[in-house]
């Protein structure tokens, strides 16, 4: 006998073009509403409606600008966003559940920048992920008013088990003239200064607070755990994409793809 249930509540939020096209774009990376209104072409009071909606269920998450503060950049939860897609999965039948995010398969020698202001916490950390996770893809980082390697930052590494072999700052000039396949932007205000970069690059952008900013240890280990579910996932991505060959053909990454015009 089949029970009656009513269908999972990621059918409903995931089956309206406007919220699916949201998600989609989020799953690329952070974005504020007039970056969506660009990409997406749709009014910015249809899209704070839908955004809202997807706030409800916990599946975005906003978060103020550190470069201006009338800015939010929003979020997706794409672990929360993956239980619930599972759980739905299961609910029809064990067989549509696939294997774990994450492990890299095809990428290869995909080259990835990662930028923030003083490259010695976010973005030395998330090349240090990407070198351990990124399945040979090829893990640089950069800032525009480098320091040097935070020692929290180094001790978070070390605690998980990373290398720190080879960490150093960088200013971002290093590397012009040099190809990479993806530049991420890791703070607010780099995002509004990201230099151009040879090989059209596709440019994403993660809104991580920066845990100098709280200096604790328990700040740096909260930052390294929300940087290796973003990895996880962009690692996945990469794959699938390089699998499919739809690297530079998706609109949304097209559309989200400059910063510059930001």
């Amino acid at each position: 006998m089949i029970m009656r249930q009513p269908p999972p509540t990621i059918f409903k939020l995931l089956g309206h073009d406007v919220r699916w096209q949201i998600v989609r774009a989020l799953a690329r990376g952070d974005c504020r509403v007039g970056d969506l209104c660009s990409a997406l072409a749709q009014p910015a009071n249809l899209l704070s409606y839908h955004m809202g909606q997807l706030r409800a269920a916990a599946l975005v998450r906003e978060r103020r600008s550190d470069a201006d503060g009338r800015d939010s950049y929003y979020q997706l939860d794409l672990l929360r966003l993956r239980e619930q897609v599972r759980a739905a999965g299961l609910a029809l039948h064990p067989a549509l559940l696939g294997g774990a995010p994450g492990a890299a398969g095809s990428a290869g020698q995909r080259r990835v920048l990662f930028l923030c202001t003083q490259n010695s916490a976010r973005s030395q950390m998330a090349e240090a992920l990407l070198r351990a996770h990124g399945g040979g893809m090829v893990a640089c980082s950069a800032g525009s008013q480098p320091s040097e390697l935070h020692p929290a930052a180094q001790r978070a590494l070390e605690r998980a088990g990373f290398s720190v072999a080879g960490l150093r700052a960088k200013h971002h000039s290093e590397f012009a003239g040099q190809a990479f396949d993806y530049v991420v932007t890791m703070c607010d205000r780099v995002r509004e200064q990201c230099p151009p970069f040879a090989g059209g690059a596709a440019h994403l952008h993660w809104s991580i607070a920066d845990p100098v900013a709280q200096g604790d240890d328990q700040a740096f280990d909260r930052t390294l755990r929300e940087l290796a579910a973003r990895i996880a996932n962009f690692v996945a991505v990469v794959d699938w994409e390089e699998e499919h060959e739809t690297t530079r053909t998706d609109p949304v990454h097209r559309e989200l793809g400059p910063l510059a015009d930001g």
